[in-house]
């Protein structure tokens, strides 16, 4: 289905040719005046120089063509050459009614026959969630099911930190604990058990105390490196233990990641890009595009473009081992191989740049992507405390997300017990879901390549634009649709809309109307921000309409289910817009 710009650029196109003139100058855009038209053509300024006349001229040739058209209210000329548009009720309404039966509220499939991996996530095994990782489960969960919405085939991959001294270290601190293990009996030959031997929270102890312990105890570290060497290696009892680490950490990472409504198709980690880091190097060297400094091998990567320094990709450290870039390589070699995408997308700290500059470059050099792969990074901003620097606990500390959610959770939990409307225990269950609205809706709201102030009192207010509000919008439309399906003893709404009666009925009907192509730019951009302005736009329109119209107590019946399906429609699409965005409404509030 055409988007209502795109339907109203071709009327456009076809007046501009009907009056002689070319169909390139009757771009139409959103009216940056509201007070005097819906939209608003500015072609006419342009055409003036091809033909040589005046620009007043060519829009009053074009507007009087206009007159009379099923599309528009009015079409005026106005000094020095706009084109003031306003739609007319009936196809307002008529296209409305169409998009609601269509799938997906009418957007064309643009991502149809491609595919995209997201890499989003990135936490490491054996740690727990902290804020850190928010932003990119966030809005990489918004992405895939934008990209998804628009009909692209989107696999999202959590790609796990799950190899390198971390391994090493947590394995040799489980063998100083209990070295009774089969796993450390070199001689052992039989099965390893199934069960194991550490719990997440055993795990979550594990790794700081190795940690320092590594700082301070020369023998332990070197006994955690050469444990790491041998967990490369393929130490059977190594792999074992490993395999364990992996299993407790994912079944753990799983629950929390649920807690946000996030999940991935595939749960990959750097351990599962080893395998192809040989060859790849191998192939590197022959290519001729390694060279060695000062002991490492290196791609350069720097092109006469550019504006400041980029340092060489290193792709191997002097001692052989490997990096970041290294394994991310290596990743896009197991994913081409694999999945054979037309975009990977890497929602990661914006302070990565640099670092998926090189390893995008070097990729492209070593030809281990197609050339028509797309390799996007989009680099989110910090979350910030009230004082500007990084949010962290009131003791100073990196919060656990675990934490953070209850937090916003009891906040919200006690909004709503202001009312005492509602039980406790429904309270409770009732701020799981606004609390998760407001964290969301908190993030994505902002720019993602922006840093944003986090708030927990802004953010769970039901006044403003916030999740709590957009939730409380749409909980108001649900009561109404309930209310009415009560007094008429329908289950079955009405579905049609009719001409708008009022200046704020058609202000949200206008708003409706543009929803598709909100989605699709959505997805084109990247940018879930722009969903947040619109549900919010919509919101404020469905309310000031709501506070002006009767609409139970209407006595015309006809007038009525008008409205009543506007009600239905708004719920639609604040309701496919907030999926989309990774949350859901409650039933009230």
């Amino acid at each position: 289905m055409k988007t209502i710009l795109e339907q109203i650029t071709a009327a456009m196109e076809e007046a501009f040719e009907a009056c002689g003139y070319e169909s390139r100058f009757a771009k139409v855009s959103l009216s940056n005046r509201p007070d005097l038209c819906e939209y608003q053509c500015n072609g006419a300024l342009a055409a003036a120089k091809t033909y040589h006349k005046a620009p007043i001229q060519i829009a009053s040739d074009v507007a009087e063509k206009l007159q009379n058209h099923p599309m528009f209210l009015d079409a005026a000329a106005a000094a020095p050459g706009f084109l003031n548009l306003k739609l007319s009720g009936n196809y307002l309404a008529g296209y409305l009614n169409r998009m609601m039966q269509e799938e997906r509220l009418g957007c064309e499939p643009i991502g149809a026959d491609k595919s995209v991996i997201i890499d989003y996530g990135g936490p490491n095994v054996a740690k727990p969630l902290h804020v850190g990782h928010l932003r990119a489960a966030i809005i990489g969960e918004s992405l895939k099911r934008i990209y998804r919405y628009n009909g692209y085939q989107v696999i999202g991959d959590v790609h796990l930190g799950d190899w390198g001294l971390q391994m090493g270290l947590i394995i040799e601190e489980t063998r100083s604990r209990h070295p009774e293990l089969p796993y450390f009996d070199e001689a052992f030959t039989g099965d390893y058990p199934s069960d194991p031997p550490f719990t997440i929270s055993d795990l979550e102890e594990i790794y700081p105390t190795a940690s320092a312990k590594a700082k301070q105890d020369e023998t332990f570290a070197k006994a955690a490196h050469d444990a790491t060497v041998k967990l490369q290696k393929g130490n059977p009892g190594y792999q074992a233990i490993f395999r364990h680490i992996l299993a407790v950490s994912i079944a753990d990472l799983k629950k929390n990641y649920a807690r946000l409504k996030v999940d991935f198709d595939i749960w990959k980690g750097e351990s599962d890009a080893q395998p192809y880091i040989p060859d790849m190097i191998e192939k590197m060297k022959q290519d001729g595009l390694l060279y060695e400094s000062q002991g490492a091998l290196v791609v350069d990567v720097k092109e006469d473009t550019d504006t400041k320094e980029i340092p060489p990709c290193i792709v191997q450290k002097s001692d052989g081992a490997s990096l970041y870039a290294t394994t991310d390589l290596a990743t896009l070699v197991e994913r081409e191989k694999l999945y054979h995408p037309d975009e990977v997308l890497y929602v990661v700290d914006k302070r990565q740049d640099m670092h998926f500059t090189q390893v995008f470059r070097t990729a492209r050099k070593a030809s281990i992507i197609r050339p028509e792969t797309k390799l996007t990074f989009l680099g989110f901003g910090t979350m910030n405390g009230k004082d500007g620097k990084p949010f962290k606990t009131r003791e100073g500390g990196v919060m656990r997300l675990e934490h953070l959610i209850r937090d916003i959770n009891e906040a919200v939990y006690a909004r709503i017990m202001e009312n005492r409307e509602i039980s406790e225990e429904d309270a409770h269950e009732i701020s799981q879901i606004i609390g998760l609205a407001a964290l969301k809706y908190g993030d994505l709201s902002n720019q993602a390549t922006k840093d944003y102030v986090f708030d927990v009192d802004r953010f769970t207010s039901f006044e403003g634009n916030t999740g709590p509000y957009i939730l409380y919008t749409m909980v108001r439309i649900k009561s109404i649709l309930g209310k009415y399906r009560a007094a008429s003893g329908n289950a079955e709404l009405p579905k049609a809309l009719s001409d708008a009666k009022s200046s704020s009925e058609k202000e949200l009907q206008l708003l409706l109307s543009r929803a598709n192509d909100v989605i699709a730019a959505a997805c084109a951009e990247i940018a879930p921000h722009r969903l947040c302005q619109y549900i919010y736009e919509v919101s404020n329109a469905f309310n000031k309409f709501y506070h002006e119209t009767k609409i139970l107590g209407e006595e015309d019946g006809e007038k009525q289910k008008g409205w009543i399906a506007l009600l239905s429609a708004s719920l639609t699409v604040l309701a496919d817009c907030i999926d989309l965005l990774g949350f859901e409404a409650p039933e009230k509030m």
